[in-house]
């Protein structure tokens, strides 16, 4: 167009319904993406037959192992494992196929107390330096009820192998509300002998039953 030329009415009608046009949909687009953002994801489930199959790892921020024992009598002693790594591979329509693996770093053994800690660290329990990881590998999974499972493994313990056990309870599965990941909650128990993995130092006063107490939030392995 030369400058100075005049736009006919005709061609003017013609740009501003194409602009009208092109603005209308710019607007639906918009509106359509903010309708996608704005809705929610699907609510949490509790039935373990709806969790997603796949590779799941712990949150080390949220999977942690309270364990207690029995101290002199007089009363029951708690402390945190809390450098937990976990990696499980879970199948929703055959949970007995499902698989987990977990390490531990020893050093990070807690008793809630820095002189307890130094002892536990020392040779009479954990002996961290020569030992600073257990491990656990599951070998089988045992559901026992539709949410529950008993998870049969090999746990090595400074440097001692031996089969234990432990219930798991499935929470739920969903979208993280925070970091809106996939993610699968659990909760067991196990009760181990600690004398059976060489750790004996103050037995029987200090009790040889050791109550283990998990909690993990697993996200999905993209």
């Amino acid at each position: 167009m030369k400058h100075g030329s005049v736009i006919s009415p005709k061609a003017r009608t013609g740009l501003t319904g194409l602009r009208s046009t092109t603005v209308l949909a710019l607007t639906l687009l918009g509106l359509a993406g903010a309708r996608a953002q704005d809705t929610p994801p699907p609510a949490p489930t509790t039935d373990p037959t709806q969790v997603r199959s796949g590779t799941y790892r712990l949150d080390p921020a949220h999977g942690k192992i309270t364990w207690s024992l029995g101290h002199l009598g007089f009363s029951t002693y708690y402390g945190q494992i809390t450098d937990v790594a976990a990696e499980a591979n879970l199948d929703a329509k055959a949970p007995d196929k499902s698989r987990i693996s977990v390490t531990i770093g020893t050093p990070s053994i807690t008793g809630l107390n820095d002189k307890l800690d130094a002892h536990l660290r020392s040779p009479d329990f954990f002996d961290t330096q020569k030992f600073p990881t257990a491990t656990f590998i599951s070998t089988a999974v045992e559901p026992t009820s539709p949410t529950t499972a008993r998870i049969n493994g090999t746990l090595t313990l400074k440097g001692v192998t031996k089969p234990v056990s432990f219930d798991a309870t499935f929470n739920q599965a969903g979208f993280h509300p925070v970091d809106k990941l996939y993610t699968v909650g659990f909760d067991g128990r196990a009760v181990i002998k600690r004398s059976e993995f060489g750790i004996t130092a103050y037995l029987p006063m200090v009790g040889d039953e050791v109550t283990l107490r998990l909690e993990g939030e697993f996200k999905a392995v993209p």
